[in-house]
This record gives C-alpha cells, structure tokens and sequence, in this order.
C-alpha cells in the first residue's frame, strides 16, 4: 500500500525539567553544560543502533525547536499561530487522501466538527477508531494533521472518527474533553457502543484521550474498547526524569518555549496535575480498558511512558509498554516505511485485532 511519508511533529508536545530544586540552587533551574564549539547537538545525534533513514532524518530536524508560542492569555497570538500553522496543511488533505486510497468528509457529530476517514477496504462495519490529534493542546485542526488518521485506517481497516476539539486557549481541558465524551454519547446514539470503539491518539492527543477514559468512567459510562496511545503528553507539569536527562536530545520543541506556555494555555497551573488533564495520577484500581503505549528513547516525554505504564501495571490493568531505540516524538506515522515504524504498527494492528475486532 502505498504510504505518505509524514512530518508530524503531531503535537509538538512533551516536556522538560524538573521541579525538584537542587542544594546550593534555590530557582530549582537545572543548567546543561555547554556545548563545545562546533559540537554536533544532542538533537541532532543519530546512533548507529537505527535505521539509516531515521539517521538522515535527525540531521535536518531541531532548527524550530525553540521558536517560542505566545503567552497564554495571548489570544490574538494564538490566532495567528494556529491560522498559519493550518493553512499549508490543510490544503494538503486531498493530496494524502489520495496517496492513502481512502476517502475523507468533513461532518458534525452532536455539534463538534469531525472528520471521518473511510478505508478502502473496511475490517468491519460495526467497530470504529476514534482519534483524538496532538498539537500541545494549542496547534492543528484535525483536518491539519488527517494523514495520522489516514494511515491508521489505511493500517488497521477501521472508520476513524477525528475529533476537532477545540483548541486551547479559547477551550480549556474542562470544555475539551467535554466535547469528546459528547461525541462518545452521539455515537452510542448512533449504535456504536464503547466496546465497538478503539480510542487512539498521538501527543497531547494521547493525553488527552487517556484523561477523557478517566472522565468517562468516573461518570458511569461504559469505557472503549482499548486504547493505542502514541508519545502521549500524559503529564503537562515539569515533572519527571527526563524532562531533563532528554531536554537536549529532544528533537522538536523545548518546556520553556513551547510546552510551558502551551500547558497554561489549556489549563491552570493548579490544574496540571488533575488526572483528567495529566493521566498519570489517575487511579486506575478502579479499572481502565487494554492500553498499547508507544514511544522512543529519544523523547523527553519518555518519563510519561513509563510512569503510565506503571500506573496501569501496578493497577491491574492489561497494558503494553513498546519502546524504540533512538526513536523521536510519534515516530510511527513520521517514516512509516522504516523498519522501526513497520514493527510498531503490526502490534497497533494486533491490539486492535485482539481486542476490538475478535471479541
């Protein structure tokens, strides 16, 4: 099948930093040493250990890293960030559309725009893919960033319903994960209940559909089928280790520049460590549907895999950690005809196939 071979920065999230305050450094700021003149940057480094196309990949990526986003409360900032940041992608849908061989249209569901992406050839006629896009909460319409949820139809056989949440700062995470759970209830309307659902996403996307589950469930309602989360921003405060033993190798953006302000713009920073806004607090004791996690070593959102992995193992729940050597922010879709890519998307199709298509 032929492939788009995508640039997502998906969601040009993550995070950097700790807030653990060192002895003898009151600000809690933690300095890298500086790089020797002429030094190849860390974001730059490509181990022998990956694919040569992944090597030529990392020698053209970072040079936007630390272009910074508007304050949080800047609106007519963020308007014009988001404007520019669409308008070249989106006009690009037909294009990858066709390159996919699916089909796309533009719809409502209980009053949020979606977009629904048809396979060629459907795996079933009952179950469905949600898909909920990445962009720190602050970037991309769903039509923006759709070849994510082309190939994961072109990959999987399923329908895919892409949200398009509004983004923050003019929704906040009390309004936006609103408006996903108000898509789940259309479509149980329509006959499609949780367990005819996967509900995947990249990025904050990832974060954000993990934290609506959570909402979801605390509600009563029934919960989807599984979840497929790819480099998910499961934790929007500075904390964990590799906010700051990654914050030179990442790749896309840094906390100070892009994810800090991102994070205000969607939620107080009271707010950050609400499980609903930062999933890894959540208690998943009280249950939580199959989650395949996805990611690579060279994230600095690597801390978030790993302690949401153990929030759900410690919990109980079936959950599967599936790590990349030297791999960057929602690889996946980026080089889907690399190698690494092509392992992690045969154990999505598994995921799927074990528990949403075979039951």
């Amino acid at each position: 099948m032929k492939r788009l071979s995508l640039l997502l920065c998906a969601g040009l999230l993550a995070a950097c930093a700790d807030d653990a305050k060192d002895v003898g450094n009151p600000s809690g700021k933690i300095s890298a040493p500086p790089a020797a003149q002429g030094a190849t940057p860390l974001w730059a480094s490509a181990p022998e250990t990956i694919s040569p196309e992944w090597g030529a990949f990392f020698s053209k990526k970072g040079q936007g890293r630390e272009t910074p986003m508007p304050a949080p409360d800047d609106i007519e900032g963020w308007n014009a960030v988001q404007a520019a940041n669409d308008e070249a992608k989106e006009a690009a849908a037909d294009e990858k559309a066709a390159a996919f061989g699916l089909t796309y249209e533009e719809s409502e569901i209980a009053g949020i725009p979606v977009i629904e992406v048809t396979p060629s050839e459907l795996a079933s006629t009952d179950k469905i893919a949600v898909y909920t896009h990445g962009g720190a909460y602050v970037l991309n319409s769903a039509k923006a960033v759709i070849e994510s949820a082309m190939f994961f139809a072109a990959e999987t056989g399923l329908r895919v319903i892409a949200v398009d949440y509004t983004l923050a700062p003019h929704s906040r995470w009390q309004e936006t994960t609103d408006e996903v759970i108000s898509v789940f209830k259309a479509l149980a309307k329509q006959g499609f209940t949780a367990d005819d659902i996967v509900l995947y996403g990249d990025s904050a996307g990832g974060g954000l559909a993990a934290g609506v589950t959570l909402k979801m469930r605390d509600l009563g309602m029934e919960m989807p089928a599984a979840l497929v989360l790819w480099s998910p921003w499961a934790d929007i405060s500075e904390t964990g280790d590799t906010y700051v033993t990654l914050r030179d190798a990442e790749p896309y953006y840094t906390y100070e520049h892009v994810l800090g302000p991102s994070a205000l713009a969607y939620a107080d920073a009271e707010d950050h460590k609400n499980p609903y806004v930062s999933p890894v607090y959540g208690n998943f004791k009280q249950g939580f549907p199959p989650t395949l996690i996805q990611g690579g070593t060279k994230e600095i959102f690597l801390s978030n895999f790993v302690r949401l992995y153990q929030a759900l193992d410690q919990a109980g729940q079936t959950v599967k950690l599936d790590i990349y050597e030297g791999m960057p922010h929602v690889f996946v879709p980026t080089l889907p005809d690399t190698v690494e890519s092509q392992a992690a998307i045969a154990k999505v199709r598994d995921w799927v196939s074990e528990h949403l298509l075979d039951d």
